[in-house]
This record gives C-alpha cells, sequence and structure tokens, in this order.
C-alpha cells in the first residue's frame, strides 16, 4: 500500500505542476499601461538617430506618462504602419495628418503641432505655386501613404508619382534626366532628412514660398481597436497637463519651435 501511496502522490503533484505551467504568464504590462506605437522615420518628428526619438515621440511619451502609460515605438513603412493601426494590430500612429478618408477608420486627438507642406523643386527652376491650376503638366513626386490634401489628390491636371520614401523623390528630382518636377514635404522635416542623407543635396534645392497645406499633427488610434477612445482620452488630457506644467512649451523649444496654445 505504501508504494502504491507514494507513486499516487507524485502522480498528484506531478498533475499539479503541469497545470501550473500550462497557466498563460502575466504580462508585464498587464492593464493596458503599456502603449504600442509604429511609425516609419521622419526626422525631426520621429526619429531613430536621436535618444529620445524626436519630437512627436517626446511629446507623446510625456503626455501619456501623466496618465500612467509608457510608449514603446517599433519602425516599419509608412502604409504598414498606418494599415496596422487601422486594424488594432498597433496601438496609435504618432505623427498623423487628419484627411477625409481617413477619419473613417481613425480617431484623432486633439492636435500637438502643425507642418507646413511646401513643394521642392531644383535650384534653378522658377516654379512658384499658386493653387492646384499651377501644377498643370507637372510631375509630382509623392509618398505612399501620407495623408495629402484631399483636393491635391483628386486633382487631375498634374500626374502624382509614389515612392516609398521622401529621399528617393529628392534623387528623382535631381536625377540628370530630372525624373519628376517637383516634390511636396514639411520644410522642417525635408531639411532634416536631406541634411542627414547628403548635406550637399541642400544647396541644390529649394523650397515654395506657399504652403500647398498647413497640417496639424495628430495621434490616432484605430476606430476597430476596442480601446482607440480610451488611448485618445489618455493623450489629449496629457497634453492639456504638459502644457500646463510647462513641459510642452519646453520641448517645442528646444527644436526651435513655437508651442501651439
Amino acid at each position: 500500500m505504501k508504494p502504491f501511496a507514494s507513486a499516487k502522490r507524485a502522480i498528484q503533484a506531478l498533475f499539479i505542476l503541469s497545470s501550473l505551467i500550462l497557466i498563460p504568464a502575466t504580462p508585464c504590462h498587464a492593464g493596458g499601461k503599456v502603449i504600442t506605437a509604429a511609425s516609419d522615420p521622419w526626422p525631426p518628428f520621429v526619429d531613430p538617430g536621436q535618444p529620445k526619438e524626436g519630437l512627436s515621440m517626446e511629446i507623446i511619451r510625456a503626455a501619456y506618462a501623466t496618465q500612467g502609460y509608457t510608449v514603446t515605438l517599433i519602425y516599419v513603412p509608412w502604409a504598414r504602419a498606418e494599415d496596422g493601426v487601422k486594424r488594432g494590430t498597433y496601438d496609435i500612429l504618432p505623427p498623423t495628418w487628419k484627411t477625409e478618408k481617413r477619419q473613417t477608420y481613425f480617431m484623432y486627438s486633439v492636435p500637438y503641432a502643425v507642418n507646413q507642406l511646401k513643394f521642392i523643386m531644383p535650384i534653378d527652376d522658377p516654379f512658384e505655386y499658386k493653387g492646384l491650376n499651377s501644377l498643370k503638366g507637372k510631375i509630382v513626386g509623392t509618398v505612399r501613404g501620407y495623408g495629402y490634401d484631399d483636393a491635391f489628390l483628386k486633382a487631375k491636371d498634374f500626374t502624382r508619382v509614389e515612392t516609398n520614401n521622401f529621399i528617393s523623390n529628392i534623387k528623382k528630382l535631381l536625377h540628370p534626366s530630372r525624373r519628376i518636377d517637383l516634390t511636396v514635404e514639411d520644410e522642417i522635416v525635408a531639411r532634416v532628412r536631406i541634411a542627414a542623407e547628403n548635406p550637399d543635396l541642400l544647396s541644390q534645392i529649394r523650397f515654395s514660398r506657399n504652403n500647398l497645406s498647413t497640417n496639424p499633427l495628430h495621434v490616432a488610434a484605430g476606430l476597430a481597436h476596442p480601446r482607440h477612445k480610451e488611448l485618445i482620452i489618455a493623450f489629449n488630457k496629457g497634453l492639456a497637463a504638459i502644457k500646463a506644467n510647462g513641459v510642452y512649451t519646453g520641448i517645442m523649444q528646444n527644436f526651435g519651435l513655437e508651442p501651439r496654445p
């Protein structure tokens, strides 16, 4: 009897141990306090070369921290980041422009910064943007998935040619065969990106005086995400908090920008 009892106890112990092993471990970010952001590099707003990963990430992390969240960032191509947030695979897009189409699948935060999109051309090109009609017959390089102005995207008097990134457009613009006539980007972003790629290129281009558009910059969460309202409301509250305590102003001024009211 004793050997049988010992074997029985051993089997029971093994069963209990096996049950414990099969219980899933509780993640270290239980309660949803870790937010996953996704974006492509977009210096100075999202910048893998900086310790704090850029202006957008500094503001977003500071805002969410006041609400008890931490934010991790995954770098993927922009189209994949947008689609992943749309589907709820990732939690937020850090730097997003609002468009009519995107409003069907994103919830937006209040704006935290602003971009001024300008046309870029070779230094000796006299072109000046004076409305969409002035683009007639032009070939304009764009970046796949970017949220350009709806009127710009629907216009039929000029040709838009997509690439995966802005630097590819600059190379096309300055190619001996001039593969595109113009490209378009926020001037601050363009100068930082070109300087990082090849500073000599800055002396070969110029920017239009007039903007294609002035785009407020938002955090976005996909409507398919079960916590999209929580994520956006938390950011809005946090942004208000860091504006009140001076942190927001300090971040903007460190980048040489005027804080938004």
